[in-house]
């Protein structure tokens, strides 16, 4: 390899070095927002089944929200045959506040249980 190309390479290193690292904070924001999505549905999952088996509605939105992302809210709908909690959260990145912010939300649904509604 002669000295010229050696230069080369160099550049074309450098010219694709910007480029690689927007790739990786994109994949990492990706990653980011699949587990605020995953954290949502468990959470909505957990509220679903307090909910369905006659829990306090206040009981339900803290045990939901326990287990949610940080900033997420919690809607419960209880019916005599279908409970449906819904968690809602936006998801922005720490690291890079020029990327936007994601809404991630997540819903699960129970049979209610006999005795719960009056």
């Amino acid at each position: 390899m002669s000295r010229r190309e050696r230069g080369s390479v160099t550049a074309e290193t450098a010219a694709a070095l910007p480029a690689l690292v927007v790739v990786l904070g994109v994949a990492l924001w990706a990653v980011s927002v699949v587990g605020a999505r995953l954290e949502c549905v468990d959470a909505a999952r957990a509220g679903a089944r307090a909910a369905a088996r006659g829990d306090g509605l206040s009981a339900v939105r803290e045990g939901a929200l326990t287990v949610a992302p940080a900033g997420a809210t919690v809607e419960v709908a209880v019916g005599a045959a279908l409970t449906q909690v819904t968690v809602r959260v936006r998801v922005r990145p720490v690291w890079a506040v020029a990327l936007p912010e994601v809404a991630v939300s997540a819903s699960a649904s129970a049979a209610t249980e006999k005795g719960v509604l009056p």
